[in-house]
């Protein structure tokens, strides 16, 4: 039986082992060759290159204690909870054509309501240990993920505008979108793209729910209030897929970097993640400048990664998730 925010008690801040890229890794704004996987077409990689990882026990606090003021928000720090039941608590997210043809448009209105922005969902995945370690499937789709317990940002400076490029035009073989456009048909227009390139603003953010019945106790996810994060902190990851390469960015360890999560999330909640903002301090000056030195601007995104909570119970179910991919354009 599923749970809404009031019924869960608030817990108290706890911490977490994080893995960041040690400090012998060189910063990096821009693809080099240094860091990178291959990827197939399942989304299995085959190794990494110049990956050398550092595990830091890190303070991560509960988000649902912060009121008035310190309440976060995606605008500002780069993530928010909202209440947002889902509208047929019957979807089987199991089944790739339900989640494409049903809970996208649902995580889009969600995130064109907090931006007041128009709001496009173009992917997903599912994430579970155990479901990884089983080999699920989902019917129609890709295998069942697990989550990644490496801090990171979904996007760069060159992937997030390469991203946007990319929906104008018709999907390629590992879109998700392939069975529901027409042939030659794109997500965005390429007229729309190209004004939020030039002069206008765009932005990435994931639409996260736990879609199990019971709350999160195992392996929740963790975010880094963007406003912390500088640019001397950053890697870029490339990932080497069959059709494109595509970026992340991989962190190194500061004392500023200030985590939070939200404990015992529920299936009626969704966690907003941004993954990328135009109009994002970084963005906008190429690097140049730390989130935190305009305190006027929004974020340019959230750090994430899952993390082992040592208060969760050793008999806890294994957490089932789903995180949707939103393209927003701001008119």
């Amino acid at each position: 039986m599923s749970h809404t925010a009031a019924q869960v008690a608030a817990d108290e801040n706890t911490t977490g082992l994080f893995n960041y890229l040690d400090e012998t890794v060189r910063p990096s704004l821009y693809r080099n060759g240094a860091v990178l996987t291959k990827r197939d077409a399942d989304g299995y990689d085959s190794g990494t290159v110049g990956v050398s990882l550092d595990e830091k026990d890190i303070v991560v606090w509960n988000a649902r204690s912060l009121r008035g003021d310190e309440h976060r928000t995606c605008e500002a720090n780069g993530f928010e909870l909202l209440e947002a039941p889902l509208e047929d608590d019957g979807i089987d997210f199991f089944d790739h054509d339900q989640i494409v043809r049903h809970y996208y448009r649902q995580s889009a209105e969600l995130v064109a309501q907090n931006t007041g922005a128009r709001a496009y969902a173009f992917d997903h995945n599912i994430r579970s240990a155990s479901g990884k370690q089983s080999q699920k499937r989902i019917a129609g789709g890709q295998p069942v993920q697990e989550p990644i317990h490496i801090v990171h940002g979904d996007y760069t400076l060159t992937s997030a505008p390469q991203r946007l490029r990319d929906l104008t035009r018709p999907p390629t073989v590992n879109d998700t979108l392939r069975p529901i456009l027409k042939p030659g048909e794109s997500l965005i227009s390429p007229t729309d793209a190209e004004r939020a390139l030039n002069g206008g603003r765009f932005a990435m953010i994931n639409v996260w729910r736990n879609i199990a019945d019971t709350p999160i106790a195992v392996k929740p996810l963790a975010l880094c209030d963007g406003r912390s994060v500088d640019p001397q902190d950053l890697v870029v990851f490339e990932i080497h897929y069959q059709d494109r390469i595509g970026e992340n960015y991989f962190a190194k360890h500061t004392p500023a970097h200030r985590w939070y999560y939200y404990p015992k999330m529920t299936r009626a909640e969704a966690l907003l993640i941004k993954q990328w903002d135009s109009a994002g301090v970084l963005a906008q000056s190429d690097g140049a400048l730390a989130d935190g030195s305009d305190t006027s601007a929004p974020c340019t995104f959230s750090f994430h990664s899952a993390f082992e909570d040592p208060a969760s119970p050793l008999d806890a179910p294994d957490r089932w998730s789903i995180e949707v991919r939103c393209m927003v354009i701001y008119d």
